[in-house]
């Protein structure tokens, strides 16, 4: 007892002793001085251990004992290479390499590397494996195994290949896709690796035959770097590289020739490509540098880049996003590449009515940073967010790789990184001019825009920058026509008539009670689509994910609830116009809907209805010949953004005497999902359970 109350009063005296000590301490700060930065951080890479195969495979070893973790970065070394006819053969071996080996099947393979709990990447330039230490070797075995002896079967080629195809079909009206495939073919030229791109017309010329050629010549040691890092011993997986990599063979011959970088434009000109079913404006400015990684103006190119585009802080974002509202975000990049084909590029995504606006502000923006000297506490706080960002990226073994790559490839001094963090704090206010001037050239600049004409062009005229036109796959075209003239007598009320009469509304019109569709996406994830709708008004629509549901709207007369959350008045009042079963019901006798003329969808003529809303608006598209509905968008507008979903309708098909659209191709947010018409119920399978 004598013993626990000793204890006692000592551990009472201790916190005693703590509690006044940390007074006195918080008696002794000055809280109005602001505290001395730390020093400076220092970067300490390893120089890694180095050694070569007699087939060519140079092999750099950095041992770092303090986790029990091993990574190995495979990197083959080729220069770009351009396919020309058959783009996309080394995306179909990419696909295929990494899948089993010719002693092991894919399945046996995949599920060893899981019960490893280790990861193995392929594609068609190299291989990416980590592992906990006590795996390394057989992970390391498994990984030369797959790259010396890959299970290549015509029956996966085959699979991929429709796979591939699919993705390209996904994209054909994804802006983002048609951006930058027309961008990097008009900065590059398309004869360029980096300027050419994949169709399914090359995919379909690419044969079996032809991704084991590809593999046979350029898979191979030749220009091949292993880089290890982690908890190894160097003689130890000296031997084991040798034993798994060692009957590597060489190829005969891998040399390519890089066709020249196409020249800069001669002066700033618009390349605008006409994408009809567009609900905002892509833009890209860019030029062609030559900088590399070796120049001694990289660091000061790092720092100019991120001060006007690198960030939430950059100018571009500043301007286009925080004072104006016209995007969610405005980048840019600058970049160096040790064959001469670097690039700076500034993009956007913006609201097609403010397309000409925000072209004119980046130019301001680019403008500026080459012409007005930064201001001393921005660069200081860019260069001190840089450094935080690139000391965090050292936690990743995958990034110290490829610094310790980095050096090899780009001809770099040995201290580079070491030297790194100093180079980027000694950058000033006048390196950032210099090198924005240097490299920055928006008088040779190409401004690329993929949006709808019909909404845009006149206001970018009016910018006085020439504008040129392309197609969907950078080849010039001519502007395109819009406006034509509305016929004799065409309202909202006939082409809404017509539309009914055309699906078959109207004959069923007295005995219509609900309609249930399902529309199901092509995508591996296979989103479900559900919408029930009720002749009074009532209309319920839910999206399931692999058979759970994400979201579900439930809409009245009354309200409006999403996931049986009370959507805002104004937008429930908005939505109310698609409430029922059919849209164009309630638009016959609108007062608030207008037609606006007609435009191309899919080639053919179509009548364009828009609907006003104050927070949700609708643009539909009816055929001009055949009445019914091939496109429609819904705008949702908050807090000055906007976002749209799209589809265009197509392969109508009939049940019990209603037409509906077999394929719904849909665009959300810039990516393109399919969906595809899975069942219809009329007059069944909707109850009134379903709009609790």
């Amino acid at each position: 007892m004598k013993t626990l109350y000793n204890m006692k009063t000592k551990l009472s005296a201790f916190m005693l002793l703590f509690f006044v000590s940390v007074i006195s301490v918080n008696a002794q700060l000055d809280r109005s001085v602001q505290p001395k930065p730390g020093p400076e951080p220092t970067i300490s890479l390893e120089v890694p251990s180095e050694f070569e195969l007699k087939n060519g495979l140079k092999v750099l070893v950095v041992e770092n004992h303090k986790l029990p973790r091993v990574s190995y970065s495979l990197r083959i070394d080729n220069k770009p290479i351009a396919t020309g006819s058959k783009a996309g053969v080394e995306t179909l071996l990419g696909s295929m390499l990494g899948n089993g080996t010719t002693s092991i099947s894919k399945d046996e393979f995949n599920d060893e590397i899981d019960f490893l709990g280790a990861s193995l990447n392929f594609s068609f330039s190299g291989a990416f494996a980590r592992s906990l230490s006590k795996y390394s070797e057989r992970v390391l075995e498994l990984m030369a195994d797959a790259a010396i002896n890959p299970l290549l079967t015509e029956e996966e080629f085959n699979k991929e290949k429709e796979k591939l195809i699919e993705g390209l079909k996904t994209e054909e009206k994804s802006i983002d896709a048609i951006s930058d495939r027309v961008s990097n073919a008009l900065l590059y030229g398309t004869k360029h690796p980096y300027g050419e791109f994949v169709t399914e017309e090359t995919v379909n010329n690419v044969t079996f035959g032809d991704a084991l050629a590809f593999y046979e010549k350029y898979f191979n040691p030749n220009n091949a770097y292993l880089v290890i890092i982690g908890d190894v011993d160097l003689s130890t997986v000296r031997k084991q590289v040798k034993q798994y990599f060692g009957e590597w063979e060489k190829s005969v011959d891998v040399t390519t020739t890089l066709p020249p970088v196409n020249p800069n434009a001669q002066y700033t000109q618009i390349n605008f490509v006409d994408l009809p079913n567009a609900s905002q404006s892509s833009i890209a400015i860019e030029n062609s540098v030559d900088l590399k990684m070796n120049d001694e103006d990289y660091h000061a190119s790092i720092i100019a880049n991120s001060i006007l585009g690198g960030g939430g802080e950059g100018y571009l974002f500043k301007n286009l996003r925080e004072d104006k509202g016209y995007t969610y975000g405005a980048y840019s990049r600058l970049n160096a590449n040790r064959y001469g084909a670097g690039s700076f590029s500034a993009t956007a995504k913006v609201r097609n009515m403010v397309t000409d606006s925000a072209v004119v502000e980046a130019l301001k923006e680019i403008n500026r940073i080459r012409t007005e000297p930064v201001d001393p506490q921005a660069l200081k706080d860019t260069k001190a967010k840089y450094v935080g960002n690139f000391i965090m990226g050292l936690e990743d073994p995958q990034t110290v790789a490829s610094y310790a790559l980095n050096i090899k490839l780009n001809n770099l001094p040995k201290n580079f990184y070491t030297t790194y963090l100093q180079k980027i704090n000694a950058v000033t206010a006048d390196d950032v001019m210099r090198v924005a001037n240097k490299y920055i050239k928006p008088e040779n600049a190409r401004v690329v825009i993929v949006g709808k004409g019909s909404e845009v062009i006149e206001n970018l005229e009016k910018t006085g920058i020439p504008i040129k036109y392309y197609d969907k796959f950078a080849n010039p075209t001519d502007k395109p026509e819009y406006g034509a003239e509305l016929p004799e007598g065409v309202t909202v009320k006939s082409v809404m008539t017509n539309y009914l009469k055309a699906s078959g509304v109207t004959d069923k019109m007295n005995s219509l009670e609900s309609v249930m569709t399902q529309y199901e996406a092509t995508t591996p994830m296979g989103a479900v689509v559900s919408e029930e709708k009720r002749v009074d008004g009532k209309t319920v629509q839910n999206i399931y994910m692999g058979g759970n549901k994400m979201m579900s709207m439930v809409m009245t007369q009354e309200s409006a609830t999403a996931n049986k959350q009370p959507l805002p008045e104004n937008m429930t009042n908005d939505m109310k116009a698609n409430a029922g079963l059919f849209m164009e019901i309630n638009l016959v006798d609108s007062d608030s809907a207008k037609i606006t003329g007609i435009e191309k969808v899919d080639g053919k003529d179509a009548y364009v209805v828009e609907v006003p809303g104050e927070v949700v608006s609708f643009v539909l598209y009816y055929d001009v010949e055949t009445g019914l509905k091939v496109k429609e968008v819904q705008n949702t507008t908050m807090q000055g953004q906007t976002q749209s979903q799209e589809a265009i309708l197509k392969d109508y098909k009939d049940y019990n005497g209603l037409k509906f659209p077999e394929t719904r191709d849909a665009s959300m947010m810039g990516q393109s999902v399919v969906f595809k018409l899975k069942e219809v119920k009329i007059n069944e399978g909707v109850s009134d359970a379903d709009f609790d």
